[in-house]
């Protein structure tokens, strides 16, 4: 095989790629490093470190820049994880320049530029997907991003995201739960998680109760059954001044959720209530914020209750 068509060869091979090949899967079709070095001089490819040969001389696009990451790191060794193997997924509307790679702890990583690279104690076998780019399953995927966060509003993000976006369901966010564990903010992503897969049950009882007890506030009846249209409504807190607050799970604000959602809101507001809404993701992150909106609601019905 001639010079010009191993080239038109390996720029076949590399749309499967991005646009890229490793100069391993270049030697399978016999393209050897004297010729890679060749193209490169004729400004035909593009050298992006050890292992990444373009085969064009532009910046590599986000596919190539994934595979480059796995071929850089070690291919057979690294695989995306956190929020790039979610975005490989199909994950959209979270952005993140650098590329996340895991690999067991027992290898020796140089740094890659514009890599991050985790070492783990443990990655079993059936937390990968080698169909395609290497990659771990979204749902370990999720709580390893989780864990690797900046703060835990992005933390929560993450693991909202997939579910909302039904690359992943809560119930696989708890079963992968068990077996995967990081090091940081275990006790949150624990609870978010209960939050995403169990909804409104995992809000315990006493918890938004004592909340209101804390600023100083009457504890509320709990799931007060008012009339709808056509169906009962169920509130998950009423004061006898009425205010409403209801607290959303992980399932509202997907499908026809939204819809039933305002259904509900606006039987209650019909009848005069008044209704805060708090999701539970939002809980956990802005609680204090949430009981200022709670007390500030409370007095203004009061005033409202008391002048009737």
């Amino acid at each position: 095989m001639g010079t010009r068509e191993r080239r038109e060869l390996a720029r076949a091979t590399a749309d499967d790629f991005g646009g890229a090949l490793s100069r391993e899967r270049l030697r399978r079709i016999g393209v050897d490093n004297r010729m890679v070095r060749r193209e490169e001089a004729a400004q035909r490819w593009r050298v992006h470190g050890r292992q990444t040969i373009a085969m064009h001389t532009g910046e590599l696009g986000a596919r190539a820049d994934r595979w480059r990451a796995i071929w850089e790191v070690g291919a057979g060794i690294a695989a995306l994880d956190g929020v790039t193997a979610l975005t490989e997924a199909g994950m959209t509307g979270f952005t993140e320049h650098a590329t996340h790679v895991s690999v067991l702890h027992r290898h020796d990583i140089e740094d890659v530029p514009g890599v991050r690279i985790h070492k783990l104690i443990r990655r079993p076998e059936a937390d990968l997907l080698t169909n395609g780019i290497p990659r771990v399953r979204p749902a370990v995927a999720a709580i390893h991003g989780a864990h690797w966060a900046v703060s835990d509003r992005q933390a929560a993000l993450i693991l909202c995201m997939p579910v909302q976006q039904r690359l992943v369901t809560g119930q696989q966010l708890l079963a992968a739960r068990k077996t995967v564990r990081g090091r940081t903010r275990r006790r949150f992503i624990e609870l978010v998680i209960r939050d995403i897969a169990l909804g409104a049950q995992s809000l315990g009882e006493l918890d938004f109760a004592e909340g209101c007890r804390m600023r100083g506030l009457p504890e509320p009846e709990r799931q007060v059954v008012r009339r709808g249209v056509g169906n009962k409504v169920y509130l998950d807190a009423r004061w006898p001044n009425g205010l409403v607050v209801e607290i959303d799970g992980s399932g509202h604000h997907q499908g026809l959720s939204v819809a039933n959602d305002n259904l509900r809101a606006n039987a209650v507001t019909l009848t005069d209530d008044t209704v805060l809404r708090i999701d539970l993701v939002g809980w956990r992150l802005f609680r204090e914020e949430f009981l200022d909106q709670v007390c500030a609601g409370y007095w203004i019905c009061q005033h409202r209750f008391g002048s009737r």
